[in-house]
């Protein structure tokens, strides 16, 4: 890994194949038709790794990739971008996930995934290359490979022991159910845990962002901030609390708004900005991902974020 790394995002790679405008009815007897159809990488890790590298961020990735086309196809987004390869695992045993998506008309989503998406290898067993003093972003805390307790806190460890901040975005489980009473020992160890609402709510059993971010703040996590799509986030530590507007925008697709929420956020951090700075720009780089097809697309690079803060309004 190169000394010059500032944050690592580790976890899953994959690649979306996104559909819009699925049509149920058939017209034939197997066919369907769709307004379009496009691949993009993906995977949490990705999605953050690519948003970072955009910003200026000297980035690295630990995740896996098959020996196949999908794994190339990331593999040579990520390098084209910037982002530095050294911590990429790649086989020939397991497939690299795909994740077909159906996006709706105002930008929601449902997806479908397969066993591939559990695979699970053991990113603290890569722990010598981890940056020093910088951060980590965990893409996402209840996911492969974050799915299990133990690798949750042997990685959070490791980081610790490097002087890291801890960034940990959040997904609800698909194939192994934990709770936060599972990883209550790791939860201390995180600097900024980033749900988004339906997540919380389904974490925490409660209705209310402060009440959601109270139970986290209970089991340890230092900052706290839910995503609240087009209502924007609210922010909570125990000494503040911050609720922070959306911008008017017109939404075509949030796939990986959360990711670049947190590439977002983690950047302004490691350079030293204001907490409140750090939540509008993250905020700014979710909206601007909503606005194309895909979690990569839209986002391109620092200059369009603060050109996007000045210039477009917040929601009333």
């Amino acid at each position: 890994m190169k000394s010059e790394i500032e944050i690592l995002s580790i976890g899953m790679a994959l690649v979306d194949s996104i559909i819009r405008g699925f049509d149920p009815e058939p017209v034939s007897a197997t066919g369907y038709r769709a307004e379009s159809g496009t691949l993009h990488v993906g995977g949490e890790a990705v999605n953050e790794a690519l948003a970072l590298a955009k910003l200026g961020v000297k980035t690295g990735l630990l995740c896996h990739l098959g020996h196949d086309g999908a794994g190339d196809l990331i593999f040579g987004a990520l390098t084209e971008a910037g982002v530095d390869p050294s911590l990429i695992l790649r086989d020939g045993e397991s497939p690299t996930p795909v994740t077909t998506m159906f996006v709706s008309p105002d930008g929601t989503r449902k997806s479908i995934t397969t066993g591939a998406h559990r695979y699970q290898f053991h990113p603290e067993k890569y722990a010598a290359g981890f940056p020093r003093n910088g951060a980590i972003l965990l893409g996402s805390l209840f996911r492969a490979p974050f799915d299990d307790p133990e690798v949750i806190r042997s990685v959070l460890l490791h980081a610790k022991e490097r002087g890291n901040l801890i960034f940990a975005d959040t997904k609800l489980p698909n194939f192994r159910f934990l709770t936060l009473s599972d990883i209550a020992s790791s939860l201390p160890l995180t600097d900024f845990i980033t749900p988004n609402e339906d997540e919380a709510r389904y974490f925490t059993q409660k209705e209310t962002p402060e009440d959601m971010a109270d139970v986290f703040l209970a089991f340890g996590a230092k900052n706290v901030v839910i995503k609240l799509g087009s209502k924007g986030c609210f922010f909570k530590n125990r000494e503040l609390s911050l609720s922070l507007p959306s911008h008017e925008i017109r939404a075509v697709d949030a796939t990986g708004a959360g990711d670049n929420f947190i590439a977002g956020l983690a950047s302004e951090i490691v350079r030293g900005s204001t907490l409140e700075r750090a939540l509008r720009f993250a905020g700014a780089c979710g909206a601007i991902c909503t606005t194309a097809p895909g979690a990569g697309t839209a986002l391109r690079n620092r200059e369009q974020v603060e050109s996007f803060l000045r210039e477009t309004p917040l929601r009333a």
